[in-house]
């Protein structure tokens, strides 16, 4: 499948304003069209004209492209995009084929091959997992070239508190898997009863003492059992 292309509603003499693929759009557009998501893209525009920015503008969204909202079953967070040369591409931990891949994502797949028994991949390209209705959110969806959470606390976290509560609302439920402190915190917009947080580890070097042979990938195919979805492929 091909990345997300952002499409635009021109205003005035603001900035343009994106536009979500398929049915997220319906779900969320208007709140790209509120003055603090204007505000938001404003200053990401401002940050590409004085430098580079990732992931790509016309990848920011790829996430929900590869991820419907009604196809949904398991969010993973992240917390803002890889942040040096070629890395980001608009799903959290994945990075595109013939990218080295970051310590956070060798330590999935070391407890991917531990959990379940499945080989590490030659890539680490993860579009395959959101075909499949895994929704691989970053809490930031930018970055300033080569310094981490350049972008934080600019408005991004409001939108992607805006998509975990469109998530908490449906009827039918959800899986959220949450590692470390960073996704845990947003885990506290997730009331409904109906869907299943299983909380843990961060995969990066600094927790994976906790995140080696804590089994997150047969916990969240158990849980998606239990509530009715097919389990995740997890094979690359």
């Amino acid at each position: 499948m091909s990345s997300a292309k952002v499409t635009s509603i021109m205003s005035g003499a603001t900035a343009s304003i994106p536009k979500l693929p398929g049915d997220w759009h319906d779900v969320l557009g208007s709140q790209l069209e509120s003055d603090w998501f204007r505000s938001l893209w404003s200053f990401v525009r401002s940050e590409r004209d004085a430098g580079q920015v990732f992931p790509p503008e016309d990848e920011v969204f790829s996430a929900f492209l590869h991820a419907p909202y009604a196809q949904v079953k398991l969010v993973l967070i992240g917390q803002d995009p890889y942040h040096d040369d070629g890395q980001a591409h608009g799903l959290c931990f994945s990075v595109k084929h013939g990218v080295a891949q970051p310590p956070s994502l060798k330590n999935m797949f070391k407890e991917l091959k531990s959990d379940l028994g499945i080989d590490a991949p030659s890539h680490g390209n993860l579009e395959a997992w959101a075909r499949q209705g895994v929704l691989l959110l970053n809490a930031v969806l930018t970055v300033r070239a080569h310094e981490a959470n350049s972008h934080k606390d600019r408005g991004w976290e409001r939108f992607t508190d805006v998509v975990i509560d469109a998530l908490d609302q449906r009827a039918e439920p959800v899986v959220f898997a949450l590692w470390g402190n960073y996704a845990q915190k947003k885990g506290k917009r997730i009331r409904g009863t109906q869907h299943v947080v299983l909380k843990g580890a961060h995969p990066s070097p600094l927790s994976a003492k906790l995140f080696l042979g804590s089994k997150p990938f047969s916990q969240i195919n158990t849980a998606l059992a239990e509530t009715g979805h097919a389990p995740i492929d997890w094979r690359l």
